[in-house]
C-alpha cells in the first residue's frame, strides 16, 4: 500500500522542511523553506522594488501551495511596504499544510502567521491586515492544470483526464491576471502534468499583456526553458539557490529579465537529446523535433 503522508526532515543546512512519501520528494531541499522562498521568488522577482512602485492591489499567483512556506516568506518580507496584496494559492491538497502546522516550531516560518494560515484552511478566503497593507488570500483546492484549462472559456468543471497528477475535481473559481507568479509544483518525473506545454500555453493566456508578470521556477532543464518560450514567455537565466547554479525565470516583456537566454543557449538547445517539450501528462525525454525547432528560432527573443 502507498504511503501518502508526510514526514518532518532536518537539512544539510540544519532547517526543518517536510518530506512528501507518495512523491519521494522533500519540499525546499538542502537551503530549507525560508532561504529559498527568499533567493527564488523574493529577490528575483523584485517583489519589494516593484511594490514599492506599484499602485493598486498587487495580485501573486501561489501555484503549489504545499506547506505555505513561499506564500508566508513573499507576506514576512513586504509587509512593511503599503498597498493591498491579493495571494492566490492553488493545490489539490491541504494535506501537507495541515502536517506543517502541528510541527510549526520546527519548521519556524509560521511565526505570526498561525491564525490566518488555520484560517485558510477552513474557510480558502480570508482578509488581514499584515503590517502596512491588507492582504486578501484565497485557496482554489482543485486540479489545477484542469481549472486553468477551463477557467478562460468559463466552461463547467469537468473530470481530470487520466494520467493527470491528481484525481482533485476542478471547482467553479475565479481569479485575476497575477503580476507575479510562485511556481512550485513537484518535479516533471514525478509530477508531469504540471510541466507541459499545453498548461504553461493556458496560463500564459491568462496573464493581461498590460500587467507585466514574471515566474521563476527552480528548473533550468532546457525541456523547462523550451517549454515556456513555446508558450508564449520571453525566458532568462535564474539567480542560484541552494546546490542549482542557476533556475529559470519567465516573463511576459522582458523588462523583467536581467539576463534573457541567447543564440548561444539556442544553439545548445539544438544539440540536447531533452529538450522537446511534453504535450501528455507523461514524462518522457527527446531531442527537439524539427517543427519545435522552427517555432523556437522564430520566437521574437532570438531575433
Amino acid at each position: 500500500m502507498q504511503n501518502t503522508g508526510y514526514k518532518l526532515v532536518q537539512l544539510a543546512s540544519g532547517d526543518y522542511s517536510i518530506h512528501s512519501l507518495a512523491h519521494g520528494e522533500t519540499f525546499h531541499p538542502v537551503v530549507g523553506p525560508v532561504a529559498e522562498a527568499e533567493a527564488l521568488y523574493v529577490n528575483q522577482l523584485r517583489l519589494r522594488e516593484r511594490l514599492a512602485q506599484h499602485s493598486g492591489e498587487f495580485v501573486i499567483w501561489d501555484v503549489g501551495l504545499g506547506a505555505a512556506a513561499n506564500a508566508l516568506t513573499v507576506l514576512r518580507a513586504t509587509r512593511d511596504l503599503a498597498g493591498p496584496i491579493r495571494v492566490v494559492s492553488f493545490d489539490c491538497t491541504i494535506e501537507p499544510l495541515k502536517f506543517a502546522l502541528q510541527h510549526a516550531a520546527a519548521l519556524g516560518y509560521f511565526g505570526g502567521y498561525e491564525t490566518p494560515t488555520r484560517a485558510l484552511l477552513e474557510q480558502h478566503a480570508i482578509q488581514f491586515t499584515d503590517g502596512a497593507h491588507e492582504v486578501n488570500w484565497q485557496l482554489h483546492l482543485g486540479d489545477f492544470p484542469t481549472w486553468l484549462a477551463q477557467s478562460g472559456a468559463r466552461r463547467a468543471p469537468a473530470r481530470p483526464a487520466p494520467g493527470n497528477h491528481s484525481q482533485c475535481a476542478a471547482a467553479e473559481f475565479s481569479a485575476p491576471p497575477p503580476h507575479a507568479i510562485l511556481f512550485d509544483a513537484f518535479s516533471p518525473a514525478k509530477n508531469p502534468a504540471m510541466w507541459t506545454l499545453p498548461l504553461f500555453t493556458h496560463l500564459f493566456r491568462r496573464l493581461d499583456p498590460q500587467r507585466p508578470c514574471a515566474l521563476p521556477t527552480y528548473s533550468r532543464s532546457t525541456i523547462m526553458r523550451v517549454t515556456l518560450l513555446l508558450a508564449g514567455f520571453f525566458v532568462g537565466v535564474g539567480h542560484a539557490t541552494g546546490k542549482k547554479e542557476e533556475t529559470t525565470i519567465a516573463a511576459n516583456t522582458l523588462d523583467l529579465l536581467p539576463e534573457p537566454l541567447d543564440r548561444r543557449w539556442l544553439d545548445r538547445a539544438r544539440r540536447s537529446h531533452s529538450a522537446e517539450p511534453m504535450v501528455e501528462s507523461v514524462y518522457r525525454i527527446a531531442p527537439l523535433a524539427a517543427a519545435t525547432r522552427a517555432r523556437l528560432e522564430q520566437h521574437p527573443q532570438f531575433k
